[in-house]
């Protein structure tokens, strides 16, 4: 596709109520943390379909701040004060679930992780892999999924009522949804990512983000009502230490 100078992408999300700059360089943010590796600034202007000297100015401020770092070579990676900020998100909740996660990993031999809801998202907060086990399932903090689908997701919506919930449901992820609510967790195969299983169970906490801790796995010897009941020991853990 072709784009006229100055001609902004059409299929990007414009926030027409805020301030268009600060948009902008957020996006670019999301743009450099999601990237997986340091980003070209052809490839900054080309994904958000901003004209090159807009994408410039922003990152000369970006950088004054610390948000970003660009090395010799022009390429744009996530800057020291990024890192601080987003390590203070959920700060409190993180500090007392890593050693919970850990302990519940150590004992499934499986990566665990605690999620939370974001916008209509799931946003993977801290993850905790095995010390043990020979092979394991990477799950990066930071990572999204939208939350009609996974195990995680469906924890997260059972927590919200359903005039909350995302309108292009299934009836199938409906009916998902509602026996979290009977069974009190999910289980989900081959949804979010192909070849991987995922249990999760809600963890709601007074005055937070609705919040599910879950383990990622390809097996497991232990049965999925097993499974369960270790990640809702590890819920009722973190909820006893967060609420008192």
């Amino acid at each position: 596709m072709t784009m006229a100078p100055g001609a902004e992408r059409s299929d990007v999300p414009k926030d027409e109520s805020g301030s268009q700059t600060l948009s902008r360089g957020i996006r670019i943010l999301e743009f450099v943390a999601d990237h997986g590796a340091p980003a070209s600034i052809p490839s900054i202007v080309a994904g958000l379909g901003l004209h090159r000297s807009i994408v410039y100015r922003l990152l000369r401020t970006l950088e004054q701040h610390r948000l970003i770092f660009r090395d010799e070579n022009g390429l744009v990676s996530p800057g020291p004060k990024l890192a601080s900020l987003a390590a203070s998100v959920g700060h409190d909740i993180q500090s007392v679930a890593l050693p919970v996660l850990r302990s519940a990993a150590e004992d499934l031999g499986a990566t665990c992780f605690l999620v939370m809801l974001d916008r209509d998202e799931v946003f993977t907060l801290l993850s905790v892999e095995p010390s043990r086990s020979r092979v394991t399932v990477a799950e990066r903090p930071g990572t999204h999924h939208p939350l009609g689908v996974g195990g995680p997701g469906r924890s997260i919506l059972a927590q919200l009522s359903e005039q909350q919930w995302p309108t292009d449901l299934t009836p199938e992820q409906r009916d998902g949804v509602i026996l979290v609510r009977t069974t009190g967790f999910s289980v989900s195969h081959d949804e979010v990512i192909l070849g991987l299983q995922s249990i999760a169970v809600p963890l709601p906490l007074l005055g937070h983000a609705p919040l599910a801790v879950a383990v990622v796995y390809v097996t497991l010897p232990q049965s999925h009502a097993e499974i369960a009941t270790r990640l809702s020991a590890a819920a009722a853990e973190i909820t006893a230490a967060v609420q008192g």
